[in-house]
């Protein structure tokens, strides 16, 4: 059973998401809140395996409560995805580099939802292609930071590679086939970099890669 939490100041909102949750078999809701202050103690009281977070919220918003759950090794488990009305901008930035797995826009059809709620759970949430041209597109728009990043020097060859091709939004099973090996082994360089590299999952996986000059993007 995914146990799944909603943030959002909204109840309108919260309630249309329950509704489409609690009519999945192996779907449960465990928790509500209405602000990240809240949330985040519900999501230490509950472990949910998601927390579908609001990224604009009173009191505590959405970035910082991403923020905390990252920061917190009792919440290891918890995979975020942001949500939010903008689609992607400064804000969803700032969360994904806050250790958010993913975002969704709140006007995702239904089926794209609960598969996105679903992926989440397993752990293996990545970057749509179109989200990474997005970030790629916002490292266009400002110098890179090419100084030394912590760990990347600790990267095989083979794990540098691994990590260029996720921050070109690859899938692992494409990544195995452009590195001519096994997707196990894809998997397995991918999360070695992640654990070199401290990064909590893919998109900060993305992120790293720009950030430390492992990957420049292209001009426009």
């Amino acid at each position: 059973m995914i146990r799944v939490l909603l943030v959002d100041d909204q109840p309108l909102i919260r309630s249309g998401f329950r509704a489409l949750l609690d009519l999945e078999d192996d779907i449960e809701v465990v928790a509500e809140a209405g602000d990240g202050e809240e949330g985040l103690s519900l999501a230490r009281e509950h472990l949910p395996d998601v927390a579908l977070i609001d990224i604009r919220m009173p009191v505590v918003d959405g970035i910082e409560t991403t923020r905390r759950i990252a920061a917190d090794p009792d919440l290891s488990g918890v995979h975020v995805v942001i949500l939010t009305n903008y689609g992607f901008d400064q804000y969803v930035f700032d969360a994904l580099r806050a250790g958010a797995a993913g975002f969704l826009v709140k006007d995702i059809v239904p089926e794209d939802f609960l598969h996105a709620v679903r992926v989440a759970a397993r752990g293996d949430v990545l970057l749509a292609p179109s989200i990474t041209r997005k970030l790629i597109n916002r490292y266009v728009d400002q110098p890179l930071h090419t100084g030394p990043s912590a760990g990347l020097e600790e990267l095989t060859n083979r794990e540098r590679e691994a990590v260029a091709l996720v921050a070109q939004g690859l899938s692992n099973d494409q990544i195995a086939a452009r590195m001519v090996i096994s997707a196990l082994t894809a998997k397995t360089h991918i999360n070695r970099a992640m654990t070199k590299l401290r990064a909590r999952d893919r998109a900060q996986l993305v992120i790293h890669a720009y950030e430390s000059g492992l990957v420049a993007p292209r001009n426009r």
